[in-house]
């Protein structure tokens, strides 16, 4: 007992070493109006939505910067193992990580709850790059990566990024420079999706053609953004087709990316410190990312 107390002061004291490196900052997304809100008084989870800004030391930082898409199926949202402490992650290599902690959807507090949190994931972009300046980032070097049905999300953003959900008052490009994709959930076809995130986001028994709109792998373009993707083999939740998919869509336009099948891993593992084969995710992440001249 002593010893696995041990290890668990030395954990502690470590996370609270790298927050005290970082420079965070809560914003609210939004600065004014919500688009296509509605107030409920009897909802009780998150309706305004929210950015952590995690700044890497000066001497430290690169100019990249990642919005961070956390998981949990549009009905919760990891925003602690796949969302701070990758940022924290980021940081050490000198990348600014911000948190999206977006609205889940519903028909309580969304007129379209279809578009709620791609309305969220557009405007984080956006905001990124208005503060690029201020946050020492090169706006031409924001990408995003998603976790799960966070993935699902990221990997909306980078097929629907100019999809118009709401009014934007400036020219601001929601675009990612590119896409990172751990265990995402890419199709909401019903032999490839995770049904759960389906349901919470478009609902049930929805027509084929909404199925396929949010069907990004069935999305991609010429100018769809390059993308590192792993999945593990053995994963019940999301099936790894969906990253082959979505790989294989991207070869068609010869964009690039990069495709990692672990054998073994499951699902909804964050960084995947305690596994033996998907826990080197991250250092090939950055390998990828020191390839194509963002680290």
């Amino acid at each position: 007992m002593k010893t696995k107390s041990f290890f668990l002061s030395i954990l502690i004291l470590s996370i609270l070493s790298l927050q005290s490196e970082a420079q965070t900052l809560t914003l609210k997304l939004w600065e004014s109006n919500i688009p296509g809100a509605i107030k409920s008084a009897d909802y009780k989870d998150k309706t305004i939505p929210e950015i952590y800004v995690y700044l890497p030391k000066s001497e430290k930082a690169n100019g990249t910067a990642v919005l961070i898409c956390p998981g949990g199926g549009y009905g919760g949202i990891a925003i602690d193992h796949e969302g701070k402490a990758i940022a924290l992650w980021l940081n050490e290599q000198g990348i600014a990580g911000i948190v999206l902690e977006y609205r889940l959807p519903s028909d309580k507090i969304m007129k379209d709850k279809k578009v709620g949190p791609l309305q969220d994931v557009q405007e984080g972009m956006r905001v990124i790059r208005r503060n690029a300046k201020k946050w020492n980032i090169n706006p031409n070097k924001v990408g995003v990566i998603g976790f799960s049905a966070g993935g699902h999300l990221a990997s909306t953003l980078s097929t629907h990024y100019n999809e118009k959900v709401y009014q934007v008052a400036d020219t601001v490009s929601a675009r990612p420079t590119f896409s990172i994709l751990i265990y995402p959930v890419i199709s909401f076809e019903s032999n490839l999706t995770h049904m759960g995130s389906r349901e919470n986001l478009i609902g049930q028994n929805q027509n084929q053609e909404l199925i396929k709109h949010f069907s990004n792998d069935q999305q991609i373009t010429a100018d769809t953004p390059p993308a590192f993707l792993i999945n593990s083999v053995d994963d019940t939740a999301v099936p790894f087709m969906n990253s082959v998919n979505y790989f294989m869509g991207l070869q068609k336009f010869n964009i690039p990316a990069e495709l990692h099948l672990y054998q073994k891993g499951g699902h909804g593992y964050g960084m995947g410190q305690n596994l033996e084969t998907a826990s080197t995710w991250p250092g090939t992440c950055l390998l990828w990312l020191k390839a194509n001249g963002w680290l």
